[in-house]
Parts: C-alpha cells; structure tokens; sequence
C-alpha cells in the first residue's frame, strides 16, 4: 500500500471513529469494569463512616457524655464521601499509593471535621460541638484508612495471583510503547496487563523486550476493544496523523474506556505542572525542585537533626554491635569506602565489618566485575587494581556492598539508547588465596545477621552528622565505576546533583541489586525533580516495610 493511500485509510478511519458510536450495549460492556472498580471504594468508605458514626455513639455512652446528633453524623459522612468524590478518590487511576490514599483520607476528613465544627458554632449553642466533632473525626479516618488499607491488600494479592490486572492496548509499537508494555510487565503493581500494540505501521526492533502481538490497525480500535475486553488505552508515539490518534482518544473515551497519553517530552518527569492557555491551546509550565536551592538546605538541616537524634536513641545498638564485631573479627570495627557523592565529591562512607580478613591488606571483599555494552558488544572494563588502563577486570577492595545492602552487583551497560534496559552482570565473588571462595564463606557469624537485617549500614549515620550524605537520596557508587556509567548510562551524572542516601526512592521500589542500572537512575532523578519533605517521609515509611524484602536469605 503506497503512503498516499495508507493516509487517505487513516484519514477514513479518523472520519469512522468520529461518526460512528457503535451499540450502545458494547459501550455499556467495555465501561462496566471501570464503574465496578469505582463502586467497590465507594461502597467501603460508606460502611466505614457507618461503622465510625455507631462507634462514636457507643464512646459516648462509655464515657457518660452527650452523643452527636444523628443529623449532624449524618451531615459529616455525606460531606467525607462528596469531597473524596471532588477530590477524585473514586476515579481510575494507574497506581494508588496507600500512604497517599491515607494523607488524603486524613486532609479530606479534617476539612470535614472543620466545616461541621463551623456550622454547629453558628446555627447552635452546644458546648460540647468541638469534642464531640474531633472524636467522629478520629474515628472516621481510623476506619477509613483501615478499610482503604484492606482494600490495598486485597488489589495487591489478587495481582500477584495473576487476576485482576486490566488488560491494557497500546496505540504505538516503537521503541517507546516497548518500553511502556515492559514496564507494565515489570511492575505488575501497577495492576495494567498489556494484551497487544495497536499500529497500522509497527516499528520492527531487533531483540524487542517484550513480545506482545500487533493486533490491529487505528480502524481497528473498536474491534480491538471488544475482542480483548480492553479497559484501559495508552497513547505512546505512532505514525498515524494526528486527527486519527484525536479521534482514538474520543472514541476510547466514549466507549467508558480509560486512556493515558504518553507526552512528547515524557523525559522531563516534574509532577509539579500548572496549565496556562493561550486561546484553546494548554501550555504545561513546569517547576521542579532547584537541588541549590533553600528546599534542599532545609532537607539537610532536618537530616542531621534526625541522624542525631537516631544516633542517641539506638546508642545501646550501635555499641552492642561494635563490641560484636570487634569480638568476632578484631579491628578495625568499621569498614571505610571512597563514595562518589554531591557534585561528583569523594567522601569515606561506613559500614560495621561484616566480612573475614584485614580490609587494609586485601580488601575486605574483592570483586570482578565486567561491563560490556549490549548494542555494540564493546567492554567498559579496567585493570584489576582498578586504575582503568582496560584489559581486563575491575578489582574492587569493597564490602560487597554496592548499591544496597550486603552485595555489590554490577550492571551491562547499555550505550546509545537512553531507554534501553541496562541488566546485571554476575558478580564472582573472590577471597586472596582461592579465587572461587564464594561471598557467603567469607562472612563472620555476626556479619551474617548484620547483613540480613542491613543493620551493617547504621554507621552511615555517623555520615550524615558530618554532612556527607543524606537519610535519603541516591544510592553513592565506587569512583571507578561512577566514571563508566557517566559515560554510558544516559543522565547518570544527574544523581550527584544531591547528598547520596542511606535509602532512596529506587531502593524502596526493588530497584538495587540485581536491578536495571537505567531503571534506577530514572528514579533517582525522578525523586530529586519532584522532592518534598512528604516524599522522604513516604521513602522512609516504605523503607521500613521494604527491609525484609531487602534481606539476604
């Protein structure tokens, strides 16, 4: 088919899915999905409120004081329900964080809590308006959250087990729709399950990540839809002409269908983005996080703060096990580092001794990594004493401990494509006299456990009250290999713009170890262009959560 022709198809389908509407009955089919999903939200929080309006009158009870008036309950919930609806907690959206749901449970309930507070003071003279409003508050966000936590779990088990994932089209088969369709295959939690492209022209990529059918072309949108019980459309970069992608995203829309575009620049990851129109035209302002500025000034200042206070409260711990280690394994007690941090700064990071051997003589642990490049099977390797002269492996006087805790595994590095995956080498673990001695050999009974629980990185504290690190921030890297990725890892650099971390925003999301090295700085750069006190704290909570996952067996 000439180019012509396969325009004018184009334009004829843009024309088709613009007139036609379909049957009623498909529209109903492909929606009802979407408005169960939103019913079973809705249905939970009402049986909360009602279990916090009938808790509420029981404590009064108990305590021998006036209950709240029904009328003014039943006030209270209406308005909880019709804010969470305004505040679009009962709409489709691809990933629902419970820590936000529950920032958001408490915010929306407290506004309610202070809009009853202020009619009761007006229209009546009770004295006990403000207690008797701020024990159904209290007890309206504990059941909220309780239930939209349940209702978490239950999501997060059913996709584990496979179900309940929405099956997902994806209009564009290029490099960027791959990329889309991996990451959904990756991160199931996301709960979209990509069941084919939609191209009229797929791009033919040699060694495509995924493998996923092209089931159609734009005209066959519809079609696609219904065959696949399709509830969810993502919009990446495709040949088709703009009226025929317009239209796509009408028609989706229409049909109850939900849909996700992919923007142009979809690189420039700020979430803070305020829309200005010129005439119908939207203009997209974005304001990321300036890392120089006083933001990250004050995220220092409250970092050392906590470090102090962490260092004080869990002292017993922290001597406890220095006095294992220096029983078990003598001096010296901690294992010193060179880490690349803010602005490309070397700086000695700390760990407890976890491993056999003097790190001064031989290295507490010596690694062989190897790099070599994907695309054009080219290596990125240094000498063995690590000067990068490149003939043959780079030999690390190391922890083992690299982007995480308890072991250091490097990445293949992928040139060229920024969004290329980037995968990890196996690290070959050597000890001095054999080269085969596994890592596992060579730690000490009490590094074991350190390593386990990850409490061998608590002296990294002592990294923070002296300024160079951060509680949280990018994982910092060995200089040797800092140098490499710079080179071949696309915006790698970036993650030097602030402190490194004890913990980050990729670590609580699995992304260390054996982990997509692209990936990871992905994220670290997404958490430094959207950084807010309440995303440390967000990080801090799940990283509290993550250390048993994080835990070597």
């Amino acid at each position: 088919m000439g180019t012509n022709d396969l325009f004018s198809k184009e334009i004829g389908s843009a024309l088709r899915l613009g007139l036609l509407r379909g049957s009623t009955m498909g529209a109903l089919r492909l929606g009802i999905h979407s408005r169960r999903r939103q019913l079973r939200p809705l249905l939970i929080d009402f049986l909360m409120l009602l279990v916090a309006g009938g808790a509420t009158e029981a404590m009064s009870h108990l305590l021998n004081e006036p209950a709240m008036p029904v009328k003014w309950v039943t006030f209270f919930g209406v308005l909880v329900l019709a804010l969470f609806g305004i505040r679009g907690m009962y709409s489709d959206r691809l990933r629902s964080h419970l820590l936000d749901e529950i920032r958001s449970i408490v915010s929306t309930t407290a506004v309610a809590t202070m809009t009853v507070i202020s009619l009761r003071v007006v229209l009546e003279n009770d004295p006990y308006t403000a207690a008797q409003t701020a024990q159904t508050f209290i007890l309206a966000a504990v059941g909220l959250s309780v239930g939209r936590t349940g209702l978490f779990i239950a999501r997060a088990r059913a996709i584990s087990r496979g179900v309940g994932g929405r099956a997902t089209l994806i209009v564009g088969a290029g490099r960027v729709g791959q990329l889309v369709a991996k990451r959904m295959m990756d991160r199931s939690e996301f709960g979209l399950r990509p069941v084919g492209f939609l191209d009229n022209d797929p791009l033919e990529i040699e060694g495509a990540a995924v493998d996923l059918p092209v089931l159609g072309a734009s005209w066959d949108l519809e079609r696609v839809l219904e065959e696949n019980e399709v509830e969810h459309v993502v919009f990446t970069f495709s040949t088709a002409p703009h009226a025929v992608m317009l239209s796509m995203v009408r028609r989706c829309r229409e049909l109850g269908v939900s849909a996700s575009l992919v923007p142009r620049l979809f690189e420039v990851s700020v979430e803070r983005v305020s829309v200005e129109h010129l005439g119908g035209l939207p203009l997209l302002e974005m304001r990321p996080i300036d890392p120089k500025g006083l933001q990250f000034l004050v995220k220092y200042a409250i970092d050392r703060v906590v470090a102090g206070i962490a260092v004080i409260l869990i002292s017993p711990i922290l001597i406890s096990i220095a006095a294992a280690v220096l029983i078990t394994s003598g001096r010296p007690i901690f294992f010193r580092q060179r880490r690349i941090g803010l602005d490309g700064q070397e700086f000695d990071m700390l760990k407890f001794r976890t491993m056999k051997g003097s790190p001064e003589a031989s290295g507490h642990n010596h690694g062989h990594w190897v790099f070599e490049t994907l695309d054009a099977g080219n290596s990125l390797i240094a000498e063995p004493n690590g000067n990068g002269n490149g003939n043959g492996n780079v030999l690390v006087n190391g922890n083992g401990n690299g982007n995480g805790n308890g072991h250091h595994e490097h990445e293949l590095v992928t040139v060229g494509e920024p969004e290329a995956a980037v995968s990890t080498a196996t690290l070959e673990e050597t000890a001095e006299e054999t080269v085969d001695t596994a890592e596992e050999d060579r730690r000490t009974p009490i590094g074991r456990i350190l390593r386990r629980y990850s409490l061998d990185e608590l002296p990294q504290l002592l990294n923070v009250l002296r300024g160079d690190m951060s509680l949280i921030g990018p994982r910092p890297e060995l200089g040797t290999f800092v140098r490499l990725f710079e080179e071949a890892v696309h915006r790698y650099g970036d993650r030097h713009r602030v402190k490194s971390g004890i913990t980050g925003w990729a670590q609580v999301h699995g992304l260390r170890g054996n982990t997509s090295l692209t990936d990871r700085v992905e994220w670290d750069n997404f958490y430094i262009e959207n950084w807010s006190l309440w995303l440390d704290m967000k990080i801090a909570v799940m990283t509290i959560g993550s250390l048993l996952r994080w835990r070597e067996d």
